[in-house]
């Protein structure tokens, strides 16, 4: 007689592949907003850096999203070159997808360009709407 499979010992196969399956799919979501590009400025007219607490660190001075809005929204107000803006890694924080989300929407708002450092390569933050 033909010995019987356990299968008790395959009971967690499908879900390893269905793990699998979704880190396959997700595992690159995350810099979907970040754009290749070949004209990346040599120098940035305001550069920032990433804080804890999903805050940017503008001049030594730690910001909010909102606050952040308010001081780029004074710079241009006060005629302030604001072409650029660069997003970098802080002391003892990595960029986040919140800090990436926040830059985005304020650049977006206030007319700008906004980019991003990450492992050593600058990509530019584009809004990307949908087509209906």
């Amino acid at each position: 007689m033909p010995p019987v499979l356990d299968l008790r010992r395959w009971r967690f196969v499908p879900l390893a592949l269905l793990l699998l399956g979704l880190a396959a799919c997700f595992g690159g979501a995350r810099n979907e907003e970040l754009v290749r590009s070949e004209d990346v400025p040599t120098e940035f007219d305001v550069v920032l850096l990433a804080e804890k607490d999903d805050q940017f660190d503008f001049s030594g001075v730690p910001l909010t999203a909102e606050a952040l809005r308010d001081a780029m929204r004074y710079r241009k107000d006060e005629s302030l070159p604001l072409g650029s803006v660069l997003l970098k890694r802080g002391e003892k924080q990595k960029v986040t997808d919140v800090h990436i989300l926040s830059l985005m929407r304020v650049a977006h708002e206030l007319g700008f360009r906004a980019w991003v450092q990450q492992k050593g390569e600058i990509g530019e933050i584009r809004v990307q709407t949908r087509s209906q």
